[in-house]
């Protein structure tokens, strides 16, 4: 019998991307009014040199085990107790400055002092930008008194509880939170799924992940034994990893959970 539902947070309830790109087109709009740069080619420079820095730092390994972007290292401030989450506080605030520095020079412009109030904007503007898919909450409410339900994010606890707090509507939903970054590694480590499943008294066919990302939630979630459903918003192409069930809306949910019934 089915008793709770494991959902993925970014991109699956939250929508994160929308997020990043609005606060990133604001960002360059400055830009454009300052030296006439034109917004798209500036983000593209600026995501890429985002992501060559990234990569580049001895804490990369680390982020991507528990699940951290190139893009959240834009904005967060990673204030959590890990050592490692210590050397990316210490970190990012240069990440910030040289990424948007970067990119403008792809841009042809040479302004670091820019590039650094550019770097202070961008975090501004993504806080000022949660967007909640529009069949978040009508799912949740539905779902609320017939399961338990869990919210199983990969990041960093300060800027997934940051996430939350900037949209406080969907934290009361939960039974319980769990975040990569407080456990000690990331989806798609089958552990993370096994210890979510302990803070509910449950066994592996007793929930069922949502989530959006085959390579970290429907992957953990089948190397736990989980049943998973992957949440295809945007009709990407399926690679090796198999979901149990596949939908492009949250509404598509109940049919797949009358089957349990």
């Amino acid at each position: 019998m089915l008793k709770a539902i494991f959902f993925d947070l970014d991109d699956t309830l939250l929508w994160d991307q929308k997020s990043v790109k609005e606060a990133f087109q604001a960002t360059c709009k400055l830009a454009e009014q300052r030296y006439g740069i034109d917004p798209e080619s500036l983000e593209e420079a600026v995501r890429e040199a985002a992501r060559q820095l990234y990569s580049s730092y001895e804490f990369y390994p680390f982020t991507q085990m528990i699940g951290i972007n190139p893009f959240e290292g834009l904005w967060g401030n990673f204030l959590d107790e890990k050592e490692e989450f210590n050397r990316m506080k210490e970190t990012v605030p240069g990440y910030r400055k040289d990424a948007w520095t970067l990119g403008l020079k792809k841009m042809g412009v040479d302004d670091a002092d820019f590039g650094f109030q550019l770097a202070e904007s961008f975090p501004e503007n993504r806080k000022k930008l949660p967007f909640v898919y529009e069949d978040t909450f009508k799912t949740l409410d539905a779902l609320k008194d017939q399961y338990q339900l869990l919210l199983l994010t990969n990041g960093s606890p300060d800027l997934q509880n940051t996430k939350l707090t900037i949209t406080p509507e969907l934290v009361p939903y939960f039974d319980q939170i769990v975040i990569s970054g407080d456990f000690g590694r990331g989806k798609p480590d089958p552990s993370l799924f096994q210890h979510a499943l302990q803070l509910l008294s449950l066994e592996k066919d007793e929930a069922l992940m949502v989530g959006d990302n085959l390579m970290t939630d429907i992957l953990g979630a089948n190397r736990a034994g989980i049943r998973s459903v992957w949440i295809n918003r945007h009709n990407k192409a399926r690679n090796e990893v198999i979901p149990t069930y596949e939908i492009h809306h949250l509404s598509e949910l109940f049919p797949i959970l009358e089957k349990f019934k």
